[in-house]
């Protein structure tokens, strides 16, 4: 249980996103619109123990911060704290789909097989959707198995403009590397 957990609207190129937060761990990172949010917010009651307000969480501006540098193309990783906790099973996905290089992306089947349990696609894809921090755990990096963007809670538009991010700044970073700058 915690004091307190507070809400904010976060403003992105994607467009705008929620974000909750205690006093030092995000626990929320979603969009608004999207169909599961009432879920996602029951979910953060519960293991908070409060009720989201309005207000600012010393979390949110290195939040604020990392984002700006991920939508330059000039972070890859997110280091803000967060507090994901699910089912075993679904840490288990959340903590493979991290392990998802940037610029990168993966099915579901290979995800499941990923954390040992390869006749589990339904389910690693469940837990995928379950995801309530957006963008700094990339289930945005899982595409369906034939290659064709399947299934965001954000929208496919959304999904593709961060796949297509992350490809442009993997290969400035190979481009740089290679000509030595």
């Amino acid at each position: 249980m915690t004091n307190a957990v507070y809400s904010a609207e976060i403003l992105t190129p994607i467009g705008p996103m929620l974000a909750a937060a205690t006093e030092t761990q995000l626990v929320l990172f979603e969009f608004p619109h999207r169909r599961m949010i009432n879920t996602q917010l029951d979910r953060v009651r519960r293991l908070t123990g409060c009720e989201p307000t309005p207000g600012e969480s010393p979390v949110f501006g290195e939040l604020r911060t990392q984002l700006a540098e991920y939508f330059a193309g000039q972070r890859r990783n997110f280091t803000v704290p967060f507090d994901a906790r699910g089912t075993p099973f679904q840490m288990r996905v959340w903590s493979a789909l991290q392990r998802i290089p940037c610029g990168t992306t993966t099915s579901y089947g290979r995800l499941a097989e990923a954390i040992g349990q390869p006749n589990a696609v339904r389910a690693v894809a469940s837990a995928n959707g379950d995801n309530r921090i957006a963008i700094l755990i990339p289930c945005h990096r899982v595409i369906g198995t034939n290659g064709e963007l399947v299934g965001y809670g954000g929208g496919l538009a959304r999904k593709k403009k961060l796949l297509d991010l992350e490809a442009r700044a993997e290969a400035l970073s190979l481009f740089e590397s290679s000509a030595g700058l």
